[in-house]
């Protein structure tokens, strides 16, 4: 890859973790976990991006908020958030990114990859991580933690990976064709 087109792919992560950072902020508020479009962006930044560009861009958004930028839901950020009862969500975001860039890197052209991807990174991975660290963190019982950082997401997290992988290929075949994005 040309020095050119990896310039443009890092602008892109970082406009990629940018808009995570907005779709971060449509929340619908639950007691403990707020319900918010972060997966939609994550699944769309990795579809569009591919497993090395949407991973960093995913990274460069969680470390945007770690430092303390308010990027996470609620324009919250810093360490303590990641540590808090919702941490374990944000630790699987980049993974969850990988893991649909993988898919999609792998099968650049296919539909059934990025929503396969998706779905894997968008809703098991994500919620896992997010079930995991709430349960240790909160000190709750399992169905408890279940209860409060899964079931509220049962439904949203799987809607936003099929629209992020249908979404993000039509994206990015727009974009490979305008000579905006390399072909991943």
């Amino acid at each position: 890859m040309s020095t050119s087109q990896h310039r443009k792919m890092l602008i892109a992560a970082a406009i990629g973790a940018a808009l995570i950072a907005i779709l971060a902020q449509i929340t619908i508020p639950f007691p403990i976990v707020p319900n918010t479009a972060q997966p939609l962006g994550i699944g769309l930044i990795a579809v569009i991006l591919g497993k090395r560009y949407g991973t960093l861009s995913v990274f460069l958004y969680c470390l945007l908020g770690a430092i303390g930028i308010p990027v996470f839901a609620g324009m919250s950020g810093g360490f303590g958030i990641i540590l808090g009862p919702t941490g374990g969500y944000i630790v699987g975001f980049t993974l969850a990114a990988y893991v649909v860039g993988f898919f999609t890197s792998r099968f650049p052209n296919s539909y059934t990859a990025a929503v396969i991807g998706a779905i894997l990174g968008v809703t098991v991975i994500i919620l896992s991580f997010g079930l995991i660290w709430l349960k240790f963190q909160s000190q709750m019982s399992w169905s408890a933690a279940f209860s409060a950082g899964v079931l509220p997401f049962i439904f949203t997290n799987p809607i936003q990976a099929v629209a992020a992988a249908l979404l993000g290929q039509r994206i990015k075949g727009a974009m490979s064709k305008a000579g905006v994005l390399r072909e991943i």
